[in-house]
């Protein structure tokens, strides 16, 4: 057997990504991320192409839609408050028991989804539940990024923290092509059906999903730095106080630096995915599209995530961001011109490339802005917002704007446009904060020390 000596350095940390431990951890971090964004990808694409008629029949096309994408909106909106309360209990009581509730309330609230009467049988209580059930389900996934991320970058070597932290941000992409996937199929299997019944068979398999990620994130192991913070005899404050006291700059450079990745995503595999099913494409082969996006992002996340530990989060994010503001119109244009292979062009450009360059490195930069004793709740608030002005706003101001004679694509994209450049100036502004090069046993007041750059990984 290995001698933990041997798999762990003086401040408790791995020697590298591939001892047994750091494998189970980053195993963990990855599926759990993708169950967790499996069940709330999963509602956004229903959304596009069979909530507006389960549950907001009545109100003609145009206004159902939205008022789905509403409810889609209030996912996302939610998602700051689930940062909040899982960062609170995140960084008081634990990385892994936050967790562990995050994941167990998003899949009991899927399956709740997938067992709603639609209004036809309930009338207003259907939308209201679901309405409810969306907030319940974003507050969730607010509370998960925050903690897999950091239990993977807080085990991993310093050197390798982008490529672990990655491991969080790849769950996303790898559940999105679960749900799409499944959701093509069951679109295939059931026909005519897929409308009335089909739809819930997804959301039912999430019972399955949460027991298997269950059983792989309740091994892992907490993380040294919040071992470290449970030995200090200080009392501890209320860690949103603290962020907003003290770290409230870091807070608007996470949340502009990770912007564009939620615009990306609302942009074309929400709306995107809506605009092509109305323009009478066939559901399963933009389902499937959306997968092999998904699956873009996935594999460029973990290139330029690497790619990052090398150069540097600073400079892989300001180059990702200069390559969403080229593309965005011509993205747009691609989106809306009604013919299948330009949206899938469009959502590989998208949500593949674009979304798939900024998620590589974002996880390490985020999380590096804040210091170990608020990191959970700093760096989930600052995320989580973006996601939901972003994510959560984008879908519905691309449906109105689009409106617009004329010139509704080309303010589309300019919009998202306008987003990355702000992305630019804000990536180019963070610093992180300053770690000790030593055991972290050090009394608190001196890790206060004032951001400074200090690894080449975030320059």
């Amino acid at each position: 057997m290995t001698d933990n000596k041997d798999v762990v350095d003086k401040d408790g940390l791995q020697t590298s990504l591939k001892t047994p431990e750091m494998r189970r951890i980053l195993t963990s971090s990855f599926v759990g991320s993708a169950i967790e964004f499996y069940d709330f990808i999963l509602y956004a694409t229903a959304s596009s192409i069979v909530f507006a008629n389960l549950f907001f029949a009545g109100l003609g096309p145009g206004l159902s839609l939205f008022a789905s994408f509403s409810t889609l909106a209030a996912g996302y909106l939610a998602r700051p408050l689930g940062g909040i309360i899982f960062g609170h209990f995140g960084d008081r009581v634990g990385r892994k028991k936050a967790l562990i509730v995050s994941m167990v309330m998003m899949g009991t609230v899927t399956v709740v989804i997938g067992l709603m009467p639609p209004t036809a049988t309930i009338g207003i209580i259907a939308p209201a539940s679901l309405f409810t059930l969306r907030i319940i389900q974003g507050i969730a996934v607010g509370g998960e990024w925050g903690g897999a991320a950091l239990m993977a970058l807080e085990h991993a070597p310093k050197s390798r923290r982008g490529l672990a932290a990655a491991f969080a941000n790849a769950g996303g992409p790898a559940g999105a092509i679960l749900a799409t996937l499944v959701l093509s199929l069951t679109a295939t299997l059931t026909g005519e059906n897929f409308g009335t019944w089909g739809w819930r068979v997804p959301f039912l398999l999430s019972a399955v999903l949460i027991v298997v990620g269950l059983i792989i994130r309740l091994k892992v192991s907490e993380t040294p730095a919040f071992r470290q913070l449970e030995q200090e005899s200080e009392e501890k404050k209320v860690p949103l106080v603290t962020v907003f006291k003290r770290y409230k700059r870091q807070v608007i450079i996470a949340l502009f630096a990770t912007m564009t990745i939620y615009v990306s995503q609302g942009l074309t595999t929400v709306w995107g995915v809506s605009v092509a099913v109305a323009a009478g494409e066939d559901k399963s082969e933009v389902l499937n599209w959306k997968a092999v996006g998904a699956l873009t992002t996935l594999l460029v996340t973990f290139v330029v995530a690497r790619l990052s530990d090398r150069i540097g989060r600073k400079r892989t994010l300001i180059g990702a961001h200069v390559v969403a503001v080229v593309l965005a119109v011509p993205i747009v244009l691609l989106i809306v011109s009604g013919e299948l292979h330009q949206y899938a062009i469009a959502i590989i450009l998208g949500n593949g490339i674009v979304q798939g360059l900024c998620y590589g490195p974002i996880a390490a930069y985020v999380s590096e802005l804040f210091p170990p004793v608020v990191r959970y709740t700093g760096a989930s608030v600052g995320y989580q917002l973006a996601a939901a002005l972003g994510a959560g706003l984008s879908p519905m101001i691309a449906s109105a704007l689009i409106l617009v004679p004329g010139a509704g694509p080309y303010l589309i994209g300019g919009v998202w446009a306008l987003v990355a450049l702000v992305g630019v100036v804000f990536v180019a502004i963070g610093r992180p904060y300053v770690e000790e090069h030593q055991h972290p046993s050090h009394k608190p007041q001196q890790r206060r020390a004032a951001a400074q750059p200090h690894v080449a990984a975030h320059e």
